[in-house]
């Protein structure tokens, strides 16, 4: 089939979907955008010595609706990210779980032909027979002459499949094999037209699968290495397109066929992929712009897609969902996965609240009922209490609707009692205001140690979120204490050499210090000394009276962004400005120090090329500079692009950038706010809210509520 037959095709859907595309903001919106992987050593930053591939964004083109169950989308590597790759060649199925991380890929199943080889039945295929939109993939398999098109609902698949010849329809369900260790499987024909069955993997994901041919036989084919589930279907003299309806569910397959019946059943394809275009072009309507370049409103719109697709929906349509005890509960509420909290607490979680509060809500409640069944901690992910900023940032900005009490007994408990669940190290930071790394020399790259330096100031960063909902509800001792504990990341601040910098147990600085050596957990969290800077979004003041003058600061921040990357080669550090690193989180902060100098123009310079640089890149202009870690990354640039940034998110403020574009029309609740840009240049003169002029550079989240233009001047 030539590329051109597909193009046509993709449009006729695009048309049936609606004859008004020029209004819709999904035309925007490229979900392969992130799937590239950064090669030359231009992008990288370094000459590459490894035989494994640098980290790409690990994003998935497939189609998902926001927040769903279901991402339903090719896998052309398993234990690769999101399980595709766009330098690969080969599609191995099409999955229906995925967050980009290494994990879920649930339930990979492929379209087949002829004789099924259980060791060797991946499909080649080629990009110029590709396409994706918001809820929409299509590919064709070039081994087996088959036309591949998804859609999906919250918690169903739709998966079409259109022959190029007459040999008998196959379906490969390849049960035993996902990015997670299945556990255990099982599958079974139910009648001539249905399927079922579940695979446990992370988390026990059950089917139900409408087919419309008739299902000759469900067989197990196997060689001494690997087994795959066949099914084969009946001869049609129509031969029309073979059709699947899948519904899923974590709590049972009876669920599952209800999932189905609710969201799926009696539609056609085109009717469910207008469903979802509608969704997303309703969720990406709620931040309209106007001015910049074709290619910023793409990777705005883009950014803003890959912001809500984690974390992911696990409920049933009647609530019904499988909780931390692995009992099915039903409170009445939407259930969703935990956050990726290290990564998206900065920025993602935020723009969440803004535009999705009744999903931010029902998170909230979903992460207070898996801490009340994990011995009493609010859980967290992979480093820090980051938890505490989410919920207290919701709270303040008015998202209420769960039990506030509740959230914070575990946060007081995640800041205050040590033990299996909570903070690592936390009696060690209680006793003596910080924690201390191992003294040793020579650490690797990617040795585990505490990452001390980086634990010390987040917690003290956590222990002022904690403390902010303390006060809010009433609890004025325990604010004291955290409050207490907030100037915290000061003591492993070395005046000597202007860096935070690991001490040892005694409390000497550890001598074998090399502020350009990356780490994957010595005293830093993937990161560096240079990249661990400047991080007391609670306390700027304080953190820039650490240095003796404003000038000792300016040289600090020039010399991150000046001075070369040494050459070291780390699979989740890509996309330099200097030794300022884009392509891992933990110095997304720092550029917004510049203001705290009265030097907000040289931040702006920053912004702007991060955003110019970044997340096109590559010789295909597909790849980010780093991983998207479930949004943050996407979510740094559409905040910075409409002229705010969330730099202490769990602050209901932001701090007023430069926008890219020279109107924006952002739908927060029952109102409309509007930023407007005066000038071309990147510093700031003048910035007016409904007319009054804002003294200093942040805005209130209650201020952009009452609904009033914002104008920012520049020269």
């Amino acid at each position: 089939m030539k590329k051109t037959g597909l193009y046509l095709m993709f449009i006729i859907v695009l048309s049936a979907v609606s004859c008004n595309t020029d209004k819709k903001l999904t035309r925007y919106v490229n979900p392969l955008l992130g799937t590239a992987t950064l090669w030359e050593p231009e992008d990288l930053g370094y000459v590459r010595t490894w035989s494994e591939r640098t980290w790409g964004a690990e994003v998935f083109p497939g189609s998902s609706l926001p927040n769903a169950m279901v991402q339903v989308s090719p896998v052309t590597q398993f234990r690769s990210g999101a399980g595709y790759q766009y330098e690969d060649s080969v599609i191995y199925g099409f999955s229906h779980t995925n967050k980009g991380h290494w994990n879920l890929l649930h339930l990979p199943i492929l379209p087949a032909t002829g004789a099924i080889n259980p060791g060797d039945y991946a499909s080649t295929y080629s990009h110029d027979n590709e396409s994706a939109a918001p809820g929409y993939y299509q590919v064709y398999l070039e081994r087996y002459g088959i036309n591949v098109t998804l859609t999906s609902t919250l918690r169903c698949a739709y998966h079409q499949y259109t022959f190029s010849n007459d040999e008998a329809k196959k379906l490969i369900v390849d049960i035993t094999r996902s990015n997670n260790r299945v556990r255990a499987w099982d599958i079974q024909q139910i009648n001539d037209s249905v399927f079922t069955g579940f695979q446990h993997a992370e988390g026990k994901l059950c089917f139900y699968a409408v087919s419309n041919y008739k299902i000759l036989e469900l067989a197990q084919v196997k060689d001494d290495k690997h087994q795959v589930s066949v099914i084969s279907f009946e001869n049609r003299a129509d031969n029309k397109p073979l059709e699947l309806k899948i519904g899923f569910s974590f709590t049972s397959t009876e669920n599952a066929q209800m999932n189905y019946e609710q969201e799926m059943q009696g539609k056609n394809f085109q009717q469910v992929y207008a469903e979802a275009d509608k969704t997303w072009n309703e969720l990406l309507s709620n931040i309209q712009v106007e001015g910049g370049t074709k290619r910023q409103k793409g990777l705005f719109y883009s950014c803003l897609y890959r912001s809500f697709l984690w974390p992911a929906l696990r409920s049933d349509v009647n609530y019904d969902y499988m909780d931390a005890r692995g009992q099915i509960v039903n409170y009445g509420h939407h259930y969703y996965t935990q956050p990726s909290f290290w990564d998206d607490y900065r920025n993602k979680l935020v723009l969440l609240g803004m535009i999705s509060p009744e999903v931010t809500n029902d998170v909230i409640k979903s992460i207070i009922d898996m801490g009340e069944k994990r011995n009493g901690y609010m859980p967290t992910f992979f480093h820090g209490d980051h938890a505490s900023v989410f919920v207290a940032g919701s709270y303040l900005r008015g998202i209420r609707d769960y039990d506030p009490e509740r959230a914070y007994r575990l946060l007081l408990k995640n800041a205050t009692v040590p033990g299996r669940g909570g903070r690592p190290y936390l009696q060690e930071y209680i006793d003596q205001g910080w924690i201390a790394e191992k003294d040793t020399v020579n650490v690797p790259v990617w040795d585990e140690y505490k990452a001390a330096v980086t634990k010390t100031v987040e917690y003290a960063y956590d222990d002022y979120a904690t403390a902010l909902l303390a006060r809010e509800l009433g609890d004025e001792a325990n604010y004291e204490l955290l409050m207490s504990r907030t100037g915290n990341y000061k003591n492993l601040f070395d005046p000597g050499t202007g860096f935070w910098r690991g001490k040892i147990a005694d409390g000497t600085w550890i001598q074998d210090f090399d502020p350009y050596h990356p780490y994957y957990a010595y005293m830093y969290r993937e990161a560096n000394a240079w990249q661990s800077l400047f991080f007391a979004p609670h306390d700027p003041q304080g953190m820039i009276d650490l240095y003796p003058g404003h000038e000792a600061v300016e040289l600090k921040l020039d010399s991150l962004f000046t001075v070369p990357w040494q050459g070291y080669e780390a699979h989740n550090m890509t996309g330099f400005i200097g030794n300022y690193c884009h392509g891992n989180q933990p110095d997304h902060h720092v550029p917004y120090t510049y203001y705290f100098i009265h030097k907000q123009e040289k931040a702006q310079v920053i912004l702007d090329s991060i955003m110019d640089r970044f997340y096109d890149m590559g010789a295909e202009k597909l790849a980010y500079s780093g991983m998207d870690d479930a949004g943050e990354m996407s979510a740094w640039y559409v905040f910075n692009a409409i002229g705010l940034y969330t730099y202490s998110p769990a602050d209901p403020e932001y701090i007023i950038t430069v926008p890219l574009f020279d109107k924006v029309k952002f739908n927060l609740g029952d109102k409309v706010f509007i930023i407007r840009k005066k000038g071309n240049g990147q510093k700031i003169t003048r910035i007016t809210y409904d007319n009054q002029v804002v003294d200093g550079w942040f805005i209130l989240h209650r201020q952009l509520q009452r609904g009033k233009t914002l104008w920012i001047q520049t020269e």
